[in-house]
């Protein structure tokens, strides 16, 4: 087995990538990442978030879920009515319909989880976890293409409050190459390398949030912080041609999605595309899905697959601490019910592991909302199925079918867009690959790749 990493900026992978190569477990490797994501992702991303793993140990050939996705706010305090910023945000050629501010912050989990993955399967020093996303905050980090991109259609977020300080120094908009620097994230990452998770939960940085949460009127509370645990479960196993997935099912779509797919090899493009339009065609609306995932697999053969979000963002930022805080109570397509203090979100994250014969074939997640299922889906089957490299199968046009139309990137044969107007879809041609069609990050036992739709990168251990 090839160790190797695959995340959604150059950044990053080199975090995770430099623990690989001082001995860490593949949970450490992503640990590191997640962190340097926190830094280098903000707009997809950060500490204030949620997120899932699942971690696939070489050694018992057992895969487990880690839930540290963000629950309910209000244990401890009498229910109150509150009111959120209703926003619209321009993906595309279509307006999506947000709701942020203070009271849309559910209580974190990224801290909590990535703690718990490491005291589980690492074999690193703490402290040394965090180095690399400490070095990176204090020196900044450039903007890629993606990143800059998705930051001027979340500007009217992105730069509330405390935010036009970061995103836009004297008034500027940040851009490709510029240098985005959070100097407070510094300080945020060396107490949460001294005191661990506690941090966030009972130390220095809650202090600062329940402080937040008390001045702008939000939900949050220290019965929330002190009782938030990560959850480990077992995975959803489920048949796909020769392998087996093990995933989660929750909002993700992917149990109900994966039977349903059919041995593409050797399909015409439009056959091939006709049939994941209609395997994936829902009635659910298209979010914005602002996610990250990383995935890596050492050299024992042990893989751990992570996805984490701040969903759109609150607009609210802990001042001296430069931490975004999220806005998963705002996000429409995760509330499917009343929600009690306490309750566990529900996510459309699908951080999976497919085993052919009890070898790790594939470790794969995505980013995207509700085009991640979509984009996880023709990517999984153009590596598994198809035999495609990791890297042609990632940049190969994506589809997203949702309502009865079909979106496509450039790339598709007109006889395709033919192929699915007969069917019945309304047919929206994008003009250029765009981050709206998810980002993908996996590896194989010799092969790895990011996804270039969201500045990806991947490398292997030589």
């Amino acid at each position: 087995m090839t160790a190797a990493i695959a995340a959604g900026h150059p950044a990053t992978l080199a975090a995770g990538l430099e623990i690989l190569e001082a001995g860490g477990s593949a949970a450490d490797a992503a640990v590191a990442a997640s962190l340097a994501s926190c830094v280098a992702e903000t707009v997809m991303t950060g500490l204030l978030g949620g997120g899932h793993a699942i971690y696939h140990d070489a050694s018992t050939g057992r895969a487990e879920n880690l839930d540290f996705f963000v629950s309910a706010p209000g244990l401890g305090v009498e229910p109150r009515e509150v009111t959120l910023l209703e926003l619209e945000v321009p993906f595309g050629a279509e307006l999506i319909h947000y709701a942020v501010g203070i009271a849309s912050c559910g209580v974190p989990g990224v801290p909590a989880g990535l703690e718990e993955l490491w005291r589980r399967h690492g074999r690193l020093e703490w402290p040394r976890l965090v180095e690399p996303a400490l070095r990176l905050a204090r020196a900044g980090v450039e903007m890629t293409t993606a990143q800059s991109s998705c930051l001027a259609m979340l500007a009217p977020v992105m730069t509330m409050n405390e935010g036009a300080r970061i995103y836009a120094p004297g008034g500027v908009l940040l851009e490709t190459g510029a240098l985005l620097e959070q100097p407070g994230l510094a300080r945020a990452l060396e107490f949460l390398g001294a005191e661990g998770a506690a941090s966030m939960y009972s130390g220095s940085i809650a202090a600062a949030l329940l402080a937040l949460m008390q001045e702008r009127g939000g939900l949050i509370t220290q019965d929330d912080l002190e009782t938030y645990r990560a959850e480990w479960s077992e995975p959803v196993e489920v048949p796909y041609l020769d392998w087996r997935f093990y995933t989660r099912g929750d909002l993700s779509g992917l149990p109900e999605t994966l039977p349903r797919v059919p041995r593409l090899r050797g399909l015409p493009e439009a056959e091939r595309a006709l049939r994941f339009a209609q395997i994936l065609d829902s009635g659910r609306t298209d979010g914005v899905g602002d996610t990250t995932n990383i995935t890596v697999v050492d050299a024992d053969g042990n893989a751990c697959v992570l996805t984490t979000s701040l969903g759109l963002g609150s607009g609210d930022f802990l001042p001296e601490f430069d931490l975004h805080l999220n806005s998963m109570l705002g996000e429409a397509d995760l509330i499917r019910g009343a929600l009690e203090p306490g309750d566990r979100m529900g996510s459309m994250m699908a951080p999976s592991i497919v085993l052919g014969e009890d070898i790790l074939e594939l470790a794969i997640g995505a980013a995207g909302g509700t085009r991640l299922r979509s984009a996880l889906l023709q990517v999984a089957a153009g590596v598994l199925d198809e035999t495609l490299p990791a890297s042609e199968a990632v940049a190969r046009p994506r589809l997203h079918a949702a309502s009865g139309r079909v979106q496509l990137e450039p790339g598709f044969s007109e006889g395709t867009v033919d192929a699915l107007g007969h069917d019945g879809f309304e047919v929206r041609m994008w003009p250029a690959q765009h981050h709206f069609f998810g980002g993908v990050s996996l590896v194989t036992p010799n092969d790895a790749a990011g996804d270039p739709r969201r500045s990806g990168a991947a490398a292997q251990l030589p």
